[in-house]
């Protein structure tokens, strides 16, 4: 014999119709007590109401009991029986419409606090306006293909992916992201599903069938998190189905044993036990854990953090150490000229620019964005001699010029003063020469996130051990891990060797990695849980993912573990205030201090919903609380 019995509230729902004509028929009854000389007409109304609104729960009860399970209903129609029995009509009538009011007050609490996922389900146009044979034409979603273009005017939610092929405009992706701030969309620029065009007009070539947007993977993926289940609510599950046939046994002692044994009064250890049956249930506690998982899980895609499972919610709960890559995690992963050298510092960056004008590479890149944003006149380079990890060596106004690092100038004869490559700040230097002589240097740094440091201190607070690992030498690490206030760092790092430091660090406890799910792949599954950041648009890191945050918000990872510790803590209180109210309930039962309709009101479905509203509660934690 299973015991299951919460499954009523998908099996059988109650309408407000019902519950409204229950109260008005019971509440005849007790006046019809109060104000007629017979009981006839009370316990007529009062059978009224066990019959109208008993039936459904005697009918949904039997059939589980059939199917070998004990669920709340037949619990609740043994007590209404019983209670008619030894002549509590009232309290019999009372059991069942509590039942149904409850029942309708504990799906509207459940539905809010499931509603945020519904939203997700609702922010996918059905319709798109598509060009094709030279006009503008619609067409649902499902039938447009990657490739063909789809236009958006302000105010529009967008139907699918693609990339801007026309227009400039605004986009507010909170629904994706959690940003509450619009973000500026050019040509070129990529556009997701439901999100709001805000303030121009837009041509979109699709990169993605409906089915594959990023939205409809975030829903998928948000419901199989919903669906999941964290080692807590395993163990809950577990206690609960012996929980329900221990009660049940104590009910029947407390009914039989007192009058046969001690010569106590039947009917008043029957109605005792009647109540015990009641509570007997164990909804409250089955709920207890799951309620504030999909709250919790709810919350986070709406701020743009995706978790995908309950039991990272309680990982992220326990976190004691959070690993970070370095490279676009800590630091944006680019370069920036922040210091010059040289009796004529302009005309060090002209150099150097001139040389690096068509590269690609990141230095090349950072040199030319200086002198831009110098406004210094580009000058003409030729004869280019590349020579590969480096430096290059060109023609420029007819004279020869280099531009590498220390090793570069090594090669080609030419003294350097000052030899690192790297100093102790953790920047990298570049020389540059004219005609075989040193005019100057530019010391380049990895950008680091404005946000970086403040979340690294936070997370400090909370009792978090912060370690960065990364691929950069000593020096480039111990300069970034400085300016971070980061104690604990690895340099030099393989990504095997990522894998193997994160190993290393889950002996110690339970260890997050935080990186961009590319390059540190292997070493976010090493970890207890692996947070990518910056997630929008990459179907990598969304499948990399333990949890990803949908922008590169380095602050969101604090927000995660602050939801996950206050979901763990709502699902303490949940646990605890089931117990502590159903086992004061049977104390106070034992002594016949409590009525049935008490027991249901209180002990029962009004249980169950304080816990589903302590669960909501999660709704209301904000990044940056």
């Amino acid at each position: 014999m299973e015991t299951k019995a919460h499954e009523h509230t998908h099996e059988r729902k109650e309408s407000w119709t019902g519950v409204i004509i229950s109260a008005v028929i019971l509440a005849a009854g007790l006046i019809a007590e109060f104000i007629t000389n017979t009981i006839l007409i009370p316990h007529l109304l009062y059978l009224a109401v066990m019959i109208y609104a008993g039936y459904p729960i005697a009918k949904s009860g039997l059939k589980a009991l059939l199917n070998r399970n004990i669920t709340i209903d037949i619990l609740i129609t043994i007590a209404a029986i019983g209670a008619t029995a030894i002549g509590h009509l009232e309290e019999g009538a009372s059991v069942v419409f509590l039942f149904g009011l409850a029942e309708k007050l504990e799906d509207y609490a459940s539905d809010r606090a499931r509603h945020a996922i519904e939203e997700l389900m609702e922010l996918k146009p059905l319709i798109a306006r598509v060009r094709r044979g030279g006009e503008e034409i619609e067409v649902p979603v499902s039938d447009v293909l990657p490739g063909e273009v789809f236009v958006a005017r302000p105010g529009d939610r967008l139907p699918l992916d693609g990339v801007i092929v026309e227009g400039i405009t605004s986009v507010d992706q909170a629904a994706i992201t959690g940003e509450s701030l619009p973000a500026s969309k050019d040509v070129g620029d990529e556009v997701y599903a439901g999100t709001i065009n805000i303030d121009g007009f837009l041509a979109a070539r699709v990169t993605r069938a409906s089915e594959e947007t990023m939205l409809s993977r975030i829903q998928r993926l948000v419901e199989e998190a919903e669906e999941s289940k964290s080692p807590t609510e395993m163990f809950v599950d577990r206690f609960s189905s012996w929980y329900t046939p221990v009660v049940i046994l104590v009910a029947v002692v407390v009914a039989v044993a007192p009058p046969f044994l001690l010569g106590q009064p039947l009917m008043d250890w029957v109605y005792r036990a009647l109540v015990m049956l009641v509570i007997a249930c164990p909804c409250a506690l089955a709920i207890s854990t799951p309620v504030a998982m999909v709250s919790a899980i709810a919350s986070a895609s709406r701020n743009g953090v995706l978790v995908k499972g309950s039991t990272y919610i309680e990982q992220l709960a326990k976190t004691r150490i959070i690993a970070f890559d370095k490279t676009g995690t800590l630091t944006r992963g680019e370069l920036e000229v922040d210091g010059v050298s040289g009796a004529d510092p302009e005309d060090v960056v002209k150099c150097a620019a001139a040389l690096e004008a068509q590269s690609t590479h990141p230095i090349a890149k950072a040199i030319t964005e200086k002198s831009e944003s110098l406004g210094l006149r580009k000058e003409i380079a030729t004869g280019f001699k590349n020579y590969p990890g480096l430096g290059v060596q060109a023609t420029c106004s007819g004279e020869e010029v280099s531009v590498g690092n220390n090793r570069l100038f090594k090669e080609l004869g030419i003294p350097v003063d000052g030899n690192p490559v790297l100093d102790g700040n953790g920047k990298t230097t570049i020389f540059v020469s004219r005609k075989g002589a040193i005019i100057g240097s530019l010391s380049l740094t990895d950008k680091i996130r404005l946000e970086s440091r403040g979340s690294v201190a936070a997370l400090g607070r909370r009792g978090i051990q912060v370690v960065m690992l990364t691929g950069d030498n000593e020096s480039t690490a111990k300069g970034v891990a400085g300016k971070l206030g980061i104690e604990h760092y690895k340099s030099g790092l393989l990504p095997e060797d990522k894998v193997h430091e994160v190993e290393s660090l889950r002996r110690e406890g339970v260890t997050v990695m935080v990186g961009d799910g590319v390059n540190d792949a292997p070493a976010l599954a090493a970890a207890d849980v692996g947070v990518v950041m910056g997630a929008i648009g990459s179907d990598v890191a969304l499948e990399t993912a333990d949890v990803a945050l949908m922008e590169d918000r380095i602050e969101m990872v604090t927000y995660a573990v602050d939801l996950s510790r206050s979901a763990m803590q709502r699902i303490r209180e949940n646990i605890s205030l089931s117990l502590l109210v159903k086992l004061g309930i049977a104390a106070l039962a034992m002594f016949g201090l409590v009525s049935l309709w008490a027991a249901v009101a209180v002990g029962d479905m009004g249980l169950s919903l304080a816990v589903i509203l302590n669960s909501m509660r999660l709704g209301r934690i904000k990044p940056g609380d």
